[in-house]
């Protein structure tokens, strides 16, 4: 299995950290914060790795390599305009395009266990697995309703043609995504310079056309790590031994 590190943030909200340095080199725990994705596909054997680069991604490709020191196999794809989730992949399409794949944000800490979330995906034969998280302020950010069987029945404003199974629970997304080639059908393919987004565009496309969208439940810790005191939380949480992340050694 392959994976795509979404890394072309600009990290608008962590200037002036941001003013000279990308997003994903920005130190969290002593460690640029791209290494965890990193190291946590690499504890799962998931070795073979795009990155999308846009602000100063001659950095990042500089201080990662062809990623052998972190023990994995790094191709980049570089964004001189920004393309979003959406028009980010469909560029990587030719490197994914071969079997189920991985896409994980830059800008996140989870202590996930991946084999977990791929096995649930490959039982339920979906077209794409969402690591959702129960969050309070759901309503707030953007939420989805997910029925007793994991399956979306809601995504933000769409909803499937057929209701939910039983109760349902209302998620967050975590940025962590495992993703069959499939969704490129329901990207435009006038080409792959075009700007969009996976979560307004292709997944609402998929979930009304009746595809299997499915949402794994993860109840463990993650942290954005979109502002400073965002990663000053992370960094507490690590520091303090409140939490650790399984794939860090």
């Amino acid at each position: 299995m392959k994976a795509m590190v979404l890394a072309a943030g600009q990290g608008t909200r962590l200037r002036p950290l941001t003013d000279n340095l990308p997003k994903a080199l920005v130190p969290v725990g002593g460690r640029p914060m791209i290494e965890y994705p990193l190291m946590l596909l690499r504890h799962y054997g998931i070795r073979e790795i795009i990155i999308n680069l846009h602000q100063f991604g001659d950095q990042i490709e500089k201080y990662l390599g062809d990623g052998s020191k972190l023990g994995v196999e790094i191709t980049y794809s570089d964004e001189p305009e920004l393309l979003d989730t959406g028009g980010g992949l469909l560029k990587a399409k030719p490197f994914l395009h071969d079997g189920a794949f991985i896409v994980i944000n830059t800008d996140a800490l989870i202590d996930l266990n991946l084999a977990e979330a791929i096995a649930f995906h490959k039982k339920m034969s979906a077209a794409a697995t969402l690591v959702l998280r129960p969050d309070e302020n759901a309503d707030q950010y953007g939420s989805m309703d997910v029925d007793e069987s994991g399956k979306i029945c809601r995504f933000l404003q769409s909803k499937a043609p057929i209701g939910p199974s039983g109760p349902i629970r209302k998620l967050m997304f975590t940025g962590v995504q495992i993703l069959e080639p499939k969704v490129f059908d329901y990207m435009n393919a006038s080409g792959a310079r075009q700007k969009f987004s996976t979560t307004k565009e292709t997944y609402p496309k998929m979930l009304l056309a009746g595809e299997a969208l499915y949402g794994f439940c993860f109840e463990g810790f993650w942290q954005d790590l979109g502002t400073s005191e965002r990663i000053k939380n992370a960094e507490d949480s690590l520091g303090l031994g409140r939490v650790g992340l399984h794939y860090v050694y």
